[in-house]
C-alpha cells in the first residue's frame, strides 16, 4: 500500500508538473518578442554603379527597405559610404588601395554614387614602416571641392652606401616637405575632381613627387595614402550623369522628336455650350 500510494503521489506530481511545463510554453508563445531586422522579402536591391573612371561600372547590390507611405526607398541610401577596393575597380591592379563611394543620385534601380574619399589599408602602411627609414608628411589641397591629402614617403641609401641609416638632414626635411606641399598644390588645384582621380588611380602624384625629390635626398615608397573630401560644391543634376558616363541631352531635338503640328481647338461659346450639355446628358442618362 505504501509502495503504490507513493507511486501514484509521483505521478500526481508529474502530471502537475507537465501542467505547469505547458502553461508556461503557452504563455512565452505569446510574450515572443518579434525581430526588428527586416527580410529580404521585404527589400529592395539597388545595383551600385561606380563612375566612368574605373574599368567595372557595377560593383555589387545594396538592400534597403521598400517603400513605406511617404518614406521612399531611396531615401536609405543617403548616409551610406561604399568602400571598394582598386583591385575590385581595376581588375586586379591593387589590393592595398581603397576607394570610398557616395550616393549621389537614384536612377531607377540603379545607384549612382561619386568619389569621397581614398585610403591605403593598415598592413600596407605597417609593412612600409621600417626601421631606418623617415616618414613624412601631410598635405591639404583644395579643388573646385575641398580636399585633404596625405603623403608618405622613405628615405632611401644612396648608392654604394656603406652606413646602415638613411636618415635625412633638419634642413633637407623641411625643403622635401615644402616641395611636396607645392607638388601636390599644383597637381590638384589644376585639375578637376575627375582628374584628380585619374592620378590617384595608378598613383602618378607619389611617382611625380619621387623623381622631383632626387636632387634633395633619394626617396622610395611615396604614397598618397589617405585621402579627405571636407568640403563640396552644391549638387547639380548633370553631373553624376556626365561622371558615369551616360551625358546630358543638350542642344535641339531632332526631326524625330519634335513630332506633328497640332491644330488649336475651337473654344467659341458655342462650341463650349455644346460640350456642356452633352456632358449633362450623359450624367442625367447614367442616373435614370
Amino acid at each position: 500500500m505504501f509502495e503504490s500510494r507513493a507511486g501514484s503521489r509521483h505521478q500526481l506530481n508529474k502530471q502537475v508538473l507537465g501542467a505547469a511545463k505547458g502553461e508556461g510554453r503557452h504563455l512565452r508563445q505569446f510574450g515572443g518578442s518579434r525581430s526588428l531586422t527586416p527580410s529580404r522579402s521585404e527589400g529592395h536591391a539597388f545595383t551600385v554603379k561606380v563612375p566612368a573612371m574605373f574599368h567595372i561600372q557595377n560593383v555589387g547590390k545594396t538592400l534597403v527597405t521598400r517603400t513605406q507611405g511617404i518614406k521612399m526607398a531611396s531615401d536609405g541610401l543617403r548616409d551610406r559610404v561604399f568602400e571598394v577596393s582598386l583591385a575590385d575597380l581595376q581588375n586586379g591592379m591593387n589590393s592595398s588601395c581603397k576607394f570610398k563611394l557616395i550616393p549621389e543620385d537614384v536612377q531607377g534601380k540603379n545607384c549612382l554614387t561619386k568619389f569621397h574619399g581614398m585610403d591605403v589599408t593598415h598592413d600596407k602602411i605597417g609593412s612600409m614602416v621600417k626601421k631606418w627609414q623617415m616618414i613624412d608628411a601631410d598635405v591639404r589641397t583644395t579643388d573646385g571641392y575641398l580636399l585633404h591629402l596625405f603623403c608618405v614617403g622613405f628615405t632611401k641609401k644612396h648608392n654604394n652606401q656603406l652606413r646602415k641609416s638613411s636618415y635625412a638632414q633638419h634642413e633637407q626635411v623641411c625643403q622635401i616637405r615644402a616641395e611636396m606641399l607645392g607638388t601636390m598644390t599644383r597637381n590638384v588645384q589644376t585639375n578637376n575632381l575627375k582628374e584628380v582621380v585619374n592620378e590617384l588611380i595608378p598613383d602618378s602624384i607619389g611617382k611625380h613627387i619621387e623623381k622631383a625629390y632626387l636632387p634633395i635626398y633619394p626617396l622610395h615608397d611615396m604614397y598618397v595614402c589617405k585621402e579627405k573630401m571636407l568640403k563640396k560644391p552644391r549638387f547639380e543634376l548633370g553631373e553624376p550623369m556626365e561622371l558615369h558616363g551616360e551625358g546630358v541631352a543638350t542642344g535641339k531635338p531632332s526631326e524625330d522628336e519634335t513630332g506633328a503640328k497640332v491644330e488649336p481647338m475651337d473654344m467659341s461659346p458655342l462650341f463650349l455650350f455644346g460640350e456642356l450639355y452633352t456632358k449633362r446628358f450623359k450624367i442625367l442618362r447614367t442616373i435614370f
